[in-house]
């Protein structure tokens, strides 16, 4: 890649520039990522406990509409079952947690005071309130557990998103960007060591030329001065004969 980029001081600016971007975005990437996991496991421990939480819950559920059933009969459970009037409600809402927007859900008419169920009291044994409310509970531990595991897979796709950015700009954008630049600096290198040998071949060829130039006029101003001192010469040498 690094051959494909013109060795130009505008170029190695560019990239200089790029190089500067991309190391803070992976320095934020690298918090954000580092921020996300420490959220996911806080989230992961929350999620442990309400899984143990329903767990119980649905086996001690299960345990009181047995014990309903097996005393008071199908018949009885069924018909308490189906005289509820009012039926939880829930709604949703969203918070952002570093930058990921997860559900928050809301439930209410959950639980039930013995009035609220519907049902007669005097109709109905002590079996089949513990059993509606075993129940309740189990709805609320289900609806509190939909919250946690929803957003710990946002979370954890997240986390993975940003790991791949990371990895990224780490492993392929900034090696190609510290070749490219190194490349250019060569190339820059290698034209300014080639511009400077021309212009010190240049001055030497001008020195020679000068040189040349101060010798053929000192040539010329001997040659001079030896045409100027012969005819003085010859003017007295006919003195000297007689």
């Amino acid at each position: 890649m690094a051959n494909d980029v013109k060795p130009t001081r505008k170029n190695l600016m560019a990239i200089e520039d790029r190089i500067e971007l991309s190391e803070r975005g992976h320095g934020t990437l690298e918090k954000k990522r580092d921020g996300l996991i420490m959220e996911f496991m806080d989230i992961l421990d929350k999620a442990q406990d309400v899984r143990g939480d329903l767990a119980q819950d649905y086996e001690d559920a299960q345990k009181k509409i047995n014990m309903a059933r097996a005393m008071e009969g199908d018949v009885a459970v069924r018909g308490a079952a189906s005289a509820l009037q009012e039926h939880p409600e829930i709604t949703t809402e969203s918070k952002n947690i570093m930058g990921v927007v997860v559900p928050q859900i809301e439930s209410s008419r959950v639980s039930k005071s013995l009035d609220q169920r519907g049902y007669g009291i005097m109709g109905t044994s002590a079996r089949i309130d513990e059993a509606a409310e075993a129940y309740e509970d189990l709805l609320e531990s289900i609806i509190l557990a939909a919250e946690v595991e929803t957003a710990m897979k946002k979370m954890l796709r997240e986390i993975e998103t940003t790991k791949r950015r990371v990895n990224a700009l780490e492993f392929k954008l900034l090696p190609e960007l510290y070749e490219n630049q190194e490349y250019i600096e060569q190339k820059l290198e290698e034209q300014e060591r080639e511009e400077t040998f021309r212009l010190k071949k240049i001055k030497e060829k001008k020195e020679a030329e000068e040189k040349a130039e101060r010798e053929a006029e000192r040539a010329a101003e001997e040659e001079a001065a030896l045409e100027d001192a012969q005819p003085e010469t010859a003017a007295q040498s006919p003195a000297a004969n007689q």
